[in-house]
């Protein structure tokens, strides 16, 4: 659960901070803006008549507290003894006229940036937080995927349209898992019911996740930052599996029509898995038998050793990439974790590999040929989307670092209790509770991943996001 006392860095840190967080988009090279063209082409795009009028269908949206670009909106209800999801997506292929201003603006960015200071988005605002957002009481274009689901959470049936709807809720997670937890009326009702019937399912088929706390930077009304730390609530564990259970159909589409850009990742090798295997040993938590997702999911969350743990099986969760292929189905389809072929299509909002996925799976669907839009550029793809991964990963990082170090800032020559989570060598990954910090030191031989130790913070530099512990 969310910590509810956020360390908020002092005054003077503050300002310094600000400076810093401003030069970092100079330091990531992020776009500065949209040019004319590309905001006239948002501002003015129509979208072509939907195929259906689903306006009748009581959708709504799911997504942190006052977010705009919403991309997904559900509507889940019984079905005999099963039930039918229909998961909307804005349809943003509808309003970006390929190779046009906007297009290349898209291109340019591939995915969105949650920078600390503001936003850096994929599309213009008035299309991404507006014109092709699924906002409440709004009739707008979607891309609805309808799904059929038998008793035990498996899909039976899948097909996609285009077709007009109209979201009649904007929930959030935080509020939606409160009532949920109270009983009381959401259009959410039954997602825990599907969410853990489609985790089943991932159990099955033999996927893992790893579902780490983070450490978010939250930004103030009065413009001050500070480090929360969250672990994800129940409700978007569910409604992951919807966007999961999605990018897995529009995967199966892409491979019937041998035309399409996957979303891969290696299965660990037995190096990998021998790693492991002795790091949890030397936990005290051995994984001896069975399937790593199985480990992974019956760890005790309230057992100090089990974070350790989960960071050491990050090692487990590497290499995923893009796989771009027209006309043979390549050699490797499978993202591990999940077990089965996927596809990024769940957000076309704020991740640019996403509105390929979709104009692919709706032409498959329709028994149409596929864009020619699509065939010339779609190897181009995976490289854009490793260039905005990887500025969105430096990002983040930094930004972490700077937060950080502004809230360490007043603690200079103060211990604190820390968790060894990973070690490297000489060096390790500590974790300190309060504040919410996750720092790199040197450690003795004699501490192992898991011990619990007490060090001092002996200098921070806000400008650099430097900070140096040593143990006590």
């Amino acid at each position: 659960m969310l910590q509810r006392r956020p360390h908020v860095a002092p005054s003077a840190a503050q300002s310094e901070l600000a400076t810093a967080l401003a030069a970092l988009r100079t330091e990531i090279d992020a776009p500065t803006g949209f040019s004319p063209e590309a905001q006239a082409e948002a501002a003015s795009a129509t979208a072509p008549a939907p195929d259906l009028d689903l306006r009748d269908i009581a959708f709504a949206t799911l997504d942190p507290a006052g977010s705009m670009d919403l991309d997904q909106a559900f509507q889940l209800e019984r079905s005999g003894t099963g039930y039918t999801v229909r998961y909307a997506i804005a349809d943003v292929p509808s309003f970006v006229t390929p190779g046009g201003a906007l297009d290349e603006a898209a291109r340019a960015r591939g995915e969105t940036l949650y920078a600390a200071d503001g936003t850096i988005p994929l599309h213009p605002p008035v299309l991404s937080e507006d014109r092709a957002s699924l906002l409440p009481d709004q009739d707008r274009p979607a891309l609805v995927w309808t799904f059929a689901l038998d008793a035990t959470g498996a899909v039976t049936d899948t097909r996609l349209e285009r077709a007009l709807i109209r979201s009649r809720a904007k929930l959030d997670y935080v509020t939606t898992q409160a009532d949920l937890d109270a009983g009381r009326d959401t259009p959410a009702a039954l997602l825990p019911e599907i969410g853990r019937l489609r985790l089943a399912q991932e159990a099955q088929r033999g996927g893992a996740s790893l579902n780490l706390p983070d450490d978010e930077v939250v930004r103030h009304d009065d413009g001050t930052y500070a480090i929360e730390r969250r672990t994800p609530l129940p409700i978007e564990d569910w409604n992951a599996q919807l966007s999961l259970m999605t990018g897995m159909a529009a995967a199966q589409f892409m491979l019937q029509a041998k035309v399409g850009i996957l979303r891969t990742m290696p299965q660990p090798d037995d190096a990998a898995f021998d790693t492991f295997r002795r790091q949890t040993e030397a936990l005290g938590v051995p994984w001896t038998a069975g399937r790593y997702g199985d480990y992974l999911r019956g760890l005790d969350r309230d057992d100090p050793r089990t974070l350790p743990i989960l960071e050491a099986a990050s090692a487990l969760f590497r290499g995923a990439g893009y796989v771009a292929f027209d006309g043979e189905v390549p050699a490797e389809t499978t993202q591990a974790a999940i077990a089965a072929p996927y596809a990024h299509a769940t957000a076309p909002l704020r991740r640019l590999v996403d509105r390929w996925s979709l104009a692919i799976s709706l032409a498959v669907s329709r028994g149409e040929e596929i864009p020619a839009w699509v065939h010339e550029s779609m190897t181009q793809i995976p490289d854009l989307m490793r260039a905005g991964a990887q500025r969105s990963s430096a990002l983040n990082s930094r930004t972490l670092d700077l937060v950080e170090a502004a809230v360490l800032a007043p603690h200079v020559g103060e211990a604190f209790a820390a968790v060894v989570i990973r070690r490297n060598g000489e060096r390790g990954t500590v974790q300190i509770a309060d504040p919410p910090v996750t720092a790199s030191m040197a450690l003795p031989d004699s501490v192992a991943a898991g011990a619990t130790i007490q060090v001092v913070l002996n200098a921070v530099d806000v400008a650099k996001g430097q900070v140096s512990f040593a143990v006590r």
